[in-house]
């Protein structure tokens, strides 16, 4: 698979193994490219990133290397669902008009979704399939607004230091 045939970045949270698998293969120039900054042989690192391959795990330096390299989202919410949390980098966005009205489009657009998953608050049985597209929706809220929080920070920083 190359890796112009990128994943979905707004489907629900992966696996470990297939975020693994995804991130290698979404990287630019695909496995061949992340084995070679890795410095690592390629077919060896293609077997550790398959994701229904049990013999085979990168090595705790490796997924560290993987996960520094790529920073690939899927990979980052799928290391951070067991522990329930939301990963967030730091990409102050500028507080303009224009971005406060996009967060605004997304917010209302999550609301829209919320409010179409009634069947599982009305009768309370979520399936995992509704639950895992709520908790993506709501991570991608936070970040939307944690990146706008930091532009107006940094604009307000820079005003005052420049």
């Amino acid at each position: 698979m190359s890796s112009s045939n990128q994943s979905p970045a707004n489907g629900p949270v992966l696996s470990l193994r297939k975020a693994l698998y995804r991130a290698g293969h979404d990287f630019r120039g695909g496995v061949t490219a992340l084995a070679l900054d890795m410095v690592i042989d390629y077919d060896t690192l293609q077997k550790k990133l398959k994701h229904d391959e049990e013999r085979r795990w990168l090595d705790p330096d490796e997924l560290e290397e993987v996960i520094r390299l790529t920073a690939n989202p899927l990979l980052l919410d799928a290391l951070m669902r067991p522990a329930g949390m939301v990963w967030y980098k730091p990409e102050p966005a500028a507080p303009t008009k224009q971005a406060l009205l996009a967060v605004s489009r997304l917010l209302h657009e999550t609301g829209v979704f919320v409010s179409s998953m009634h069947d599982g608050a009305a009768d309370n049985i979520w399936e995992p399939h509704e639950v895992a597209l709520l908790e993506k929706h709501g991570a991608d809220v936070i970040r939307k607004v944690l990146g706008i929080m930091a532009g107006a920070r940094q604009a307000m920083e820079d005003r005052l230091n420049g």
